[in-house]
């Protein structure tokens, strides 16, 4: 009995076998190349399609923000009652947070007192107005605490939001059983959330065509010429934090393989490279931290916390080289308290980032806080596109590093599965589910 041959994989079949990362550096290699010839040929049609394709896939990253940022912190603190010692782990997590910050700040600081990114630079500062706002710890601290519940979701103020998550997590926490349905509620719709969000996430190879071409299209080389030191700094800053020192402490701290956390990280990473979003890239962080061993539970609490919190390079590095970038500019001179001042403010105040795309809110907290001129701001509002994907790249390094880190100490971490981070992070059409059984 003869059997029929296979028939043969249609293109879509044949695209959907290819791995995720090959996926996207397809979409990343076409984007410099449409982008060069848009630009070099001076095609406006491809330029505006480039654009638009970048900006719809943002546009769907950013629609299930609020209610994924605000499930996710609900479930998470939640879910502390299922976790062993959830104090210890919470305050060993922010103490790794905090940590990780300072050493990231504190490079970045270095960079900019050994390089001096702004001497350099010749840019004309007149006509330049400041931001409408600028941040300050007043309207930091009293920001968080939102006058409108509605306002909070339908202006998309992240901060605001993770404050009401936390709320209410606490509040399910202190009710206990009664409020069960509004647990299971939350769970329910934070799966949802994430299923919806994985689809657009299929989508990141022809995003980062998009995102990436409309970059090359419009801004091409020249734009960079006058803030090269700036970029070059931010880039090598970012690489220290994501390859060198997240590398020593996975070894010295955890006593584990950094080769194995790039394996398994690394969709992750690319991902938040090319779509600039902590928050967006939240689904594939969680997957990737618990296939590298995390416990689901831990990591139903870190990884959300991290997403809005944890933003070594759009909080630390960025900030601290920004500031010392503006102040020579404009021919201000820094001293050793500004500097220690400016590392205060990165560490302490990385949740106003909030893990939305770039780092104004940050950028202006720190120049107000330093006395700087807020018009500085425009001056990096052009570039800050080709910085942020760097930024972002490390921030949600971090985001899986610190887990990773605290289950090592706590002897939680399943090292059968860190040390063989297998399977394409798209063989599965379901996230993973959003709350392991206890």
């Amino acid at each position: 009995m003869s059997t029929a041959p296979a028939p043969a994989p249609t293109l879509l079949g044949r695209i959907r076998r290819t791995p995720f990362w090959a996926q996207i550096v397809a979409g990343l290699v076409l984007g410099l190349l449409f982008g060069w010839i848009a630009r070099a040929g001076d095609v406006s049609w491809l330029t505006t399609t480039l654009d638009t394709i970048g900006k719809t896939f943002v546009q769907l990253l950013k629609l299930a923000v609020p209610p994924l940022v605000f499930t996710a912190i609900v479930v998470s603190v939640a879910n502390l009652r299922n976790v062993t010692n959830a104090a210890r782990l919470a305050a060993r997590t922010l103490f790794w947070f905090l940590a990780t910050s300072l050493i990231a700040v504190a490079i970045g600081l270095g960079l900019g007192l050994l390089t001096d990114p702004g001497k350099g630079a010749h840019l004309s500062t007149q006509g330049l107005k400041g931001v409408e706002k600028g941040g300050t710890w007043v309207d930091f601290l009293t920001g968080i605490i939102p006058t409108n519940i509605a306002d909070a979701f339908l202006k998309v103020n992240v901060l605001q939001i993770v404050f009401l998550g936390v709320v209410v997590g606490a509040a399910i926490l202190k009710i206990g059983e009664k409020a069960a349905p509004v647990a299971k509620l939350s769970e329910s719709v934070l799966e949802l959330v994430q299923t919806a969000l994985w689809w657009v996430i299929r989508l990141a190879p022809l995003g980062t065509l998009g995102l990436i071409g409309k970059s090359v299209a419009v801004y091409g080389w020249d734009l960079l010429k006058p803030f090269t030191t700036l970029t070059v700094d931010v880039y090598v800053g970012c690489a220290l934090v994501l390859f060198g020192v997240y590398s020593l402490l996975l070894r010295f701290v955890g006593g584990l393989n950094p080769l194995n956390f790039f394996k398994g990280a690394w969709p992750a990473i690319q991902l938040a490279f090319v779509s600039r979003s902590s928050v967006g890239t939240l689904p594939v962080t969680r997957r990737v931290t618990e296939r590298l061993g995390v416990p689901s539970e831990y990591a139903s609490f870190a990884v959300p916390f991290g997403a809005t919190t944890k933003m070594d390079g759009c909080a630390a590095i960025y900030p601290s080289l920004a500031a010392i970038f503006v102040a020579q500019v404009y021919g201000i001179d820094l001293g050793i308290g500004d500097y220690l001042l400016i590392a205060f403010v990165s560490v302490i105040g990385s949740a106003a980032t909030a893990g939305l795309t770039g780092a104004i809110v940050m950028l202006t907290l720190t120049l107000s806080t330093l006395g700087l001129p807020l018009e500085g701001v425009g001056l990096l509002l052009a570039i800050d596109p080709i910085l942020d994907m760097m930024r972002t790249a490390t921030n949600v390094a971090g985001q899986v590093v610190v887990p990773i880190l605290v289950s090592a100490r706590e002897k939680t971490l399943d090292l059968t599965a860190y040390n063989n981070p297998t399977g394409d992070l798209l063989a599965e059409d379901r996230p993973v589910a959003v709350v392991a059984a206890a």
